[in-house]
């Protein structure tokens, strides 16, 4: 069975970080690992409270894992604090790391802030050299770009100025705000556009971790990157698809959508 490990904050409400990932990972074939940057308080309607991990203890998380179950894949996902990424990048060149995906995590759904500002610099300078593809959403990419994003064009140009400047592909995920849930991959000079169809679900909690692990997942069972991505957005359109709806804020999605096995059955018969 092939692995990932999760690099990336705790969801006490289960709709993103560690918790979607483990739930995304498991629901596309591989087995799921977790290194915990931080705990966070948290529910639907945002975020309380974060408490990070030390820098030696998140490294020895991720030493345990390599040193005895080596991941196919590496997901990186909320890191908020500059010594803690560049432990992640340290620990992952030492040990040779692959298939690593980026999802550079600054802001909740719910709005609340994530990432610290200095950590920012050490992202693109530490962490999105070393990664296979990077998931920005529209803010993170107008971040990363130093670039205003208001139509596909400059999609493209922000997406082509990411990846050449960290030398890694380059998911752009487009967004409600300028198309119909459509993303662009731009991979060493070429650009290829996912159409997506929206659909009319307000609760998108979590979508983000849940892709890039949808994507790591693939690229662990051997996938190139455009199936991997392709596979990953039919994936997180079916967890949407379900309509789940719980909570009082942006609430999370169905990641287990598609669990026929009488294990999974929702009630007793």
């Amino acid at each position: 069975m092939k692995t990932a490990l999760s690099i990336a904050g705790s969801d006490s409400c289960g709709g993103a970080g560690i918790q979607a990932d483990i739930k995304t990972m498991t629901m596309n074939g591989v087995y799921a690992m977790t290194a915990v940057t931080a705990l966070t308080a948290q529910n639907t309607a945002g975020v309380r409270a974060v408490m990070e991990s030390s820098p030696e203890f998140l490294t020895q998380q991720i030493d345990a894992v390599f040193e005895d179950i080596f991941p196919d894949a590496v997901k990186i996902g909320m890191v908020s604090s500059s010594p803690l990424i560049r432990v992640i990048a340290g620990r992952l060149r030492y040990h040779g790391a692959r298939n690593i995906v980026v999802d550079p995590v600054m802001v909740a759904t719910s709005g609340s802030a994530l990432l610290k500002s200095d950590a920012v610099e050490t992202l693109c300078s530490e962490l999105l050299p070393l990664s296979a593809v990077t998931t920005p959403n529209i803010p993170e990419a107008q971040i990363l770009s130093g670039m205003t994003i208001l139509t596909r064009e400059d999609m493209e140009k922000a997406a082509a100025d990411i990846g050449s400047k960290f030398g890694c592909a380059v998911l752009l995920k487009g967004g409600h705000s300028i198309n119909d849930a459509s993303d662009l991959l731009y991979d060493n000079g070429t650009l290829k556009w996912f159409e997506g169809k929206r659909i009319d679900n307000p609760n998108t909690h979590g979508t983000g971790c849940t892709l890039s692990s949808a994507i790591a997942s693939n690229l662990a069972k051997g996938f190139d990157l455009c199936e991997s991505v392709s596979r990953a957005k039919e994936y997180i359109s079916g967890a949407l698809g379900a309509m789940l709806d719980l909570g009082k804020g942006s609430g999370p999605m169905n990641h287990a959508f598609d669990l026929n096995s009488r294990f999974g059955a929702e009630n007793k018969d």
